[in-house]
């Protein structure tokens, strides 16, 4: 029997990786790059149909010829957390307490560190696994705050590290822009205090004097 027709004839085999590697037909594992842009139109890209003449893409479209293109996928509340959910997990959004709508930046993690994920599962595989930009997915656990609140001066935990990620560079932000501030694994950088932040959080001096009336 010739390789090739072995490697076929043992398709099924749960040996069939360490069998195909004897006959050193498995090749090197792929490397994957998942992006999701949020607001991002489906035909924004050349390689899914942009006028070259108003939107060029060459980056993109080179991924997108050497790998795979997502060309039929649906969630059922397109925005940004369940999207991210959605794809992290394989779960419609709708089977947790997050049905519609996105969390806000001080919500804790929102995926159980135990569940199976696309993090976890390629790491499982060998792979090293990374999680770079807006994250928009909770971090913490926040049980021990009263307001149910994450603190952003304590360790992040847990986060994207108990997910399987690797590595986590990301903003702490959701809905704008805060230049300067970062997480990177369990910490934030670029804060300019050591006390939490947010809404009627402000030290009792500064919210007296100009917090207003109210």
């Amino acid at each position: 029997m010739g390789r090739r027709a072995f490697c076929r004839a043992t398709l099924g085999a749960a040996g069939l990786t360490a069998v195909c590697r004897a006959w050193g037909a498995v090749s090197a594992r792929p490397n994957i790059v998942v992006i999701l842009a949020d607001d991002y139109g489906y035909g924004s890209a050349s390689c899914y149909g942009a006028d070259p003449g108003l939107v060029r893409t060459p980056n993109i479209d080179r991924l997108a010829a050497e790998g795979r293109r997502f060309t039929d996928a649906n969630t059922p509340s397109s925005v940004c957390s369940p999207t991210r959910y959605g794809l992290l997990t394989g779960r419609y959004c709708w089977r947790t307490s997050l049905q519609a709508q996105v969390l806000g930046t001080f919500s804790p993690l929102h995926i159980e560190p135990t569940r199976l994920n696309l993090a976890s599962l390629l790491k499982r595989h060998g792979y090293h696994t990374a999680a770079v930009g807006k994250w928009h997915l909770g971090y913490g656990d926040a049980r021990g705050d009263l307001n149910f609140r994450t603190d952003y001066t304590a360790e992040l935990t847990p986060g994207p590290l108990d997910l399987g990620f690797d590595y986590h560079f990301g903003v702490p932000s959701n809905h704008g822009d805060m230049t300067g501030i970062f997480v990177e694994n369990r910490r934030v950088y670029g804060l300019k205090g050591t006390e939490p932040t947010g809404p009627g959080l402000a030290p009792a001096d500064l919210q007296s004097a100009y917090g207003g009336d109210d």
